[in-house]
Order: structure tokens, then C-alpha cells, then sequence
């Protein structure tokens, strides 16, 4: 392993050119690696649920709706500890361990659809399981944090973010493929093989954990007390934001779970394959650095702002092709909800360290000192791991949602009602909080900070 960097200092221009960038983009690149892997094992069972009652498991409609909202509930309350181990082990010995972990969930998978029988409690119990590919966003993005300096900030967080994000996408079309090919042992229906929806990914995700052990450094400045980070708790800033998050990621990874299964209970019949299910989570992936470069230029609120009014149409686009039973209007508007959320991610994400910044310097008499920019630094990585745990919750809630209102009215609508009213709440709380404040020019440090 690297020695740990002692002298980091990416703000200083000279330092980041000539040797900060390199080893920025060599962590960058390994932790991008193993986070989507992570992602990947968290939303496997969004596609492996879609072919359960094909394999013989005759689980009805909700109970399908609660394997691929399960991950996301362990993942939302594993992303807290997995922040606070940035800080206790560091970033790179926690990478190691979050990418080896993830064997578990692979292995009570293939468990699971080769023993014919198994009860639906082991489902739950393994699909639970993959929820610790959840908690892998959260390290990553607070380790990553440390080696930007705030000018880039918003473009690193980005595409770290999207290099894990379109790990959903890459495991709905990886899937549906070797799932259908003989590779070990005996199928549980003619030409379905399940269990080699984890056989796939064994073997990159020990890789993972050897390329973190060997390639990534470990900064001493991420070894940040806890009672530091707690700090940050205190801020109302850090609750706020963890609610935007939940209307943003929450609604990316909510509607990645449940996508395959809606396409596939909604248009039964019509022709309608939940293979291309990938295409939302590959366009949301996407789009997520464009919101944190339009976050740079033009503020993350105003950003987030309009994604929150988007959204809203998203939504309203669905209700219609509910309405006109038009697969065509249905793929098109959640689409567009899935390009929309995925720059929601980014420029929500880009607000959090320019919010603590500014915090730091409105407490300060003149320029903050570097002590004060250590704790805003301190403070911000805190919040990302705490927001990014909030708002998976939606990943929870939106899947859920969508499998009681089905259950209890054989529709989605009511489902998207609520929705689209959380959508126009967290446009009035970014008004609120942010907009407002910089429009009326009571609070200048928000508004040069670019929140």
C-alpha cells in the first residue's frame, strides 16, 4: 500500500497542477470503480425480481415491489457508518473493505434461485443484503471530496457520482443477457439461469478491492474527529439539503428499482420489454455531471430549482400516458424524469461544500482563515454522507409507493399525486432557503459562494 499524503493541499494552484491533479484522477478513477460496482449489486434485484415468477417463486406483485425496495432501505442506513468509517479508517482502506463485502450479497443470491423452495423470508434476507452496495456511494463521495479543490468541486463530485450511478444501468442490460446463457450449474426454468446474475459479478468485485488496496492514496485530513463532523448536525443547511435529496437522488434510484417491474406489470401484454428498463438509469447517470458544471456556472439553487418544476412535468407526463395507455408517452416522460433527477443529483451535491463555505466566511470578521475553510471542508464531507443516506430513503419510498398503490387501487396514479406534491414542496424549501435569500441580497456570502 501508498504511504498516506501528509502534505495535501489542492487549493494551491501551483501544488494541483503539477502534482495534486495526478493523484486526484488516479483515486478518482479506482473510486469510480468500485462504487459502480456497488451500485450495480445494490439494484441487482430490480432486474433478478422482474424474473422470479418465471423461475417458479410465484411471489405476488407487492412482494416483488419489497425485494427491490429492501436494498434501498438497508443502503439508505448504511451510508451514515459508511461516512463515519471515511474518518475512522480512511478512504482508501474503507474502499477495500466496501468493494470486498459486496461477495456477500452475490453469494446468498445465487443461494436463493438455485434451492428450489427457498422461503421468501431468505429473499428478503439477501436482497437486504445488497443494500451494502448502497452504503458504497456515501465513502466514496466524502473521500473524493478531500482531493478536489472547491474551484472543481462540483465536476469531480459529478462524475464520480455518474461513474457510479450508471452501474443501475449497466446491471439492467448485463443481466437480462447472462441470465439466459449456461454457464454453472442447472436452470431454474429452461433457459434461465439466475444465479448467474451474481456469477457476473464476483470476480470484478475482488478486483476492486485489490486495485483500492494498491492504487489509492489516504489523506491524514480525512481522519476527521467525529465529534467534528457531528458538528455539522447543527447547521439547518444539512437537513434541508437532505430533504432535496430525497426529491433528486431518491426519485433516481427509486424509479431505477422500480422501473423493470412497472414496465412489466403496467403494459402486460402490449409488446413492452423490461430489458430497456436500463435507458432511464443510463440517461439519469448521464446527465448528473451536467449538473454540477451547470451548478459551477450558474448556482446550484437555481439549478436545483428549475430540476424541482421539471420534475413536476415529468410526473404530470406519466399521469397522461396512464391516461392514453401510450407506452410511447410512458417511456418518453419517466425518461425525462430520469435526465431531470440526474442533474438534480449533481447540483444538489454541488450546493453542499459552497453552503458550509460561505457559512465559514459569514462567521469570519474578514477572508476565513484556513483553520475555519478545514472545518467548512470537514463540516461539507459530513453533510454529503448524511444527505446521501436521507435521500436514498426515497429509494425506498418511491418503490414502496408505487407496490401499495397498486395494491390497494390496481393503479399508480395515487401514487404519483404524492409525488408530484413532494416535487412542489422541495421547489418551495430551495426557494425558501436559497433563492429567496440571494434574490433580496440579505445574505451576500450565499449568493458570491454560487449556492
Amino acid at each position: 500500500m501508498r504511504a498516506p499524503i501528509s502534505d495535501w493541499n489542492p487549493e494551491d494552484i501551483h501544488y494541483w497542477e503539477h502534482t495534486g491533479r495526478r493523484i486526484a484522477r488516479r483515486n478518482l478513477v479506482f473510486s469510480i470503480f468500485a462504487e459502480h460496482l456497488g451500485f450495480s449489486v445494490w439494484l441487482i434485484w430490480s432486474v433478478v425480481a422482474v424474473n422470479l415468477p418465471k423461475a417458479g417463486f410465484p411471489f405476488s406483485a407487492d412482494q416483488l415491489f419489497w425485494l427491490v425496495a429492501v436494498p434501498n432501505l438497508v443502503g439508505a442506513f448504511l451510508r451514515l457508518p459508511y461516512t463515519a468509517a471515511v474518518a475512522r479508517f480512511g478512504g482508501r482502506d474503507w474502499t477495500v473493505f466496501s468493494a470486498a463485502v459486496l461477495v456477500i450479497p452475490l453469494l446468498l443470491l445465487a443461494y436463493c434461485v438455485t434451492t428450489p423452495g427457498t422461503p421468501y423470508w431468505m429473499f428478503l434476507v439477501a436482497a437486504a443484503t445488497a443494500g451494502f452496495g448502497g452504503g458504497n456511494f456515501a465513502s466514496s463521495m466524502a473521500n473524493i471530496s478531500y482531493f478536489y479543490p472547491e474551484r472543481h468541486k462540483g465536476s469531480a463530485l459529478g462524475v464520480n457520482a455518474a461513474g457510479g450511478n450508471i452501474g443501475v444501468a449497466v446491471v439492467q442490460v448485463a443481466v437480462p443477457v447472462v441470465i439466459g446463457v449456461a454457464l454453472l450449474g442447472d436452470p431454474q426454468a429452461p433457459g434461465l439461469y439466475l444465479q448467474n446474475a451474481a456469477l457476473l459479478y464476483l470476480v470484478p468485485v475482488v478486483l476492486a478491492a485489490i486495485c483500492a488496496a494498491l492504487l489509492m492514496d489516504d489523506l491524514p485530513a480525512v481522519r476527521a474527529r467525529m465529534a467534528t463532523q457531528l458538528t455539522a448536525l447543527r447547521s439547518k443547511h444539512t437537513w434541508v439539503i437532505s430533504v432535496l435529496y430525497i426529491g433528486t437522488f431518491g426519485s433516481f434510484i427509486g424509479y431505477s428499482a422500480a422501473f423493470p417491474l412497472l414496465i412489466s406489470l403496467q403494459f402486460t401484454g402490449s409488446g413492452a420489454s423490461p430489458a430497456i428498463a436500463f435507458l432511464g438509469p443510463l440517461v439519469g447517470s448521464l446527465s448528473r455531471p451536467a449538473g454540477g458544471w451547470l451548478s459551477d456556472r450558474l448556482g446550484g439553487a437555481r439549478v436545483t430549482a428549475a430540476v424541482f418544476l421539471l420534475m413536476g412535468l415529468g410526473v404530470t407526463g406519466v399521469l397522461a400516458s396512464l391516461g392514453t395507455g401510450s407506452f410511447a408517452l410512458f417511456l418518453a416522460a419517466f425518461l425525462f424524469l430520469f435526465v431531470v433527477s440526474g442533474v438534480g443529483n449533481g447540483s444538489t451535491y454541488r450546493m453542499i461544500p459552497a453552503i458550509f463555505r460561505a457559512e465559514a466566511t459569514r462567521t469570519s470578521a474578514g477572508p476565513p482563515s484556513e483553520p475555519a475553510l478545514a472545518l467548512a471542508r470537514t463540516r461539507a464531507a459530513a453533510v454529503i454522507g448524511l444527505a446521501s443516506a436521507v435521500g436514498a430513503f426515497g429509494g425506498f419510498l418511491i418503490p414502496r409507493g408505487l407496490g401499495m398503490s397498486i395494491s390497494r387501487t390496481g393503479s399508480i396514479t395515487t401514487a404519483l399525486l404524492v409525488f408530484l406534491a413532494g416535487y412542489g414542496m422541495c421547489l418551495v424549501l430551495t426557494w425558501w432557503f436559497y433563492l429567496r435569500t440571494v434574490l433580496v441580497s440579505r445574505s451576500p456570502s450565499l449568493a458570491a459562494a454560487g449556492v
